[in-house]
């Protein structure tokens, strides 16, 4: 199943895509403005986001960056009746992953919405959990506004534990994710675990760095923390 979030301030359009999106069994959220959007992505989970570009409130634009900003890497599909490279480019430098000119034809549509919706955005520029932050464009990691002091196998290591918290990652996927097919021996992994492990403990990280039994390891929030 689909889940898709449409943030469309023309309720004519947006009730004709609802409409066909429930004969395409994709589930639909609508917004009609971008406050109310951000709102729903803040509560709701969605394989795919449709953003309209001239909005009240909050534009598309402005949508997609503070999404992006966020962390979020949700695909995201701007519409829009500009035709200009200009207005592309705006888009695309937003963070948008695609663009459709209106009017469309709906079978383009849901084509699109069925490719975007099966992976994950690469336009995110940084991720947060808790009071931890990557940022994904400078290859840092800080909590609370102070850089952790890792090396850019541990940087890699904390990414690839952010992308895929709450879940754990197996210790072969982690090898194949930091070193590729040259994978040195298995206690180069375990001496980066434990050396991230102490950073995030000293620099009091509200995550907490698990290890899985049998199976890998896991970056989630910690609870209980005091303020």
């Amino acid at each position: 199943m689909i889940n898709v979030l449409l943030v469309e301030d023309d309720i004519d359009l947006a009730t004709t895509i609802v409409d066909y999106f429930d004969i395409e069994d994709i589930v639909c959220d609508h917004a009609s403005n971008g406050v109310m959007g951000l709102n729903l992505t803040q509560i709701n989970t969605y394989n795919m986001i449709i953003l309209d570009v001239n909005m009240p409130k909050m534009d598309g634009f402005t949508l997609c960056k503070t999404l992006r900003e966020q962390g979020k890497d949700i695909p995201i599909l701007m519409l829009t009746a500009r035709d200009s490279l200009d207005s592309k480019l705006e888009g695309f430098a937003a963070g948008s992953d695609d663009y459709l000119v209106k009017p469309f034809a709906m079978k383009e549509l849901i084509a699109r919405v069925q490719v975007l919706s099966k992976r994950k955005s690469g336009e995110v520029k940084r991720l947060n959990l808790a009071n931890l932050k990557l940022d994904l464009t400078q290859h840092i990691a800080s909590v609370a506004e102070q850089n952790l002091k890792l090396s850019p196998i541990g940087y890699k290591l904390l990414e690839t534990l952010v992308r895929s918290t709450p879940k754990a990652v197996s210790r072969h996927e982690i090898m194949q994710a930091i070193w590729g097919e040259e994978q040195p021996d298995s206690n180069s992994l375990k001496v980066h675990i434990y050396h991230l492990r102490k950073q995030l403990e000293g620099a009091m990280a509200e995550v907490k760095l698990e290890t899985v039994p049998n199976l890998g390891f896991a970056i989630v929030p910690q609870t209980g923390i005091k303020p």
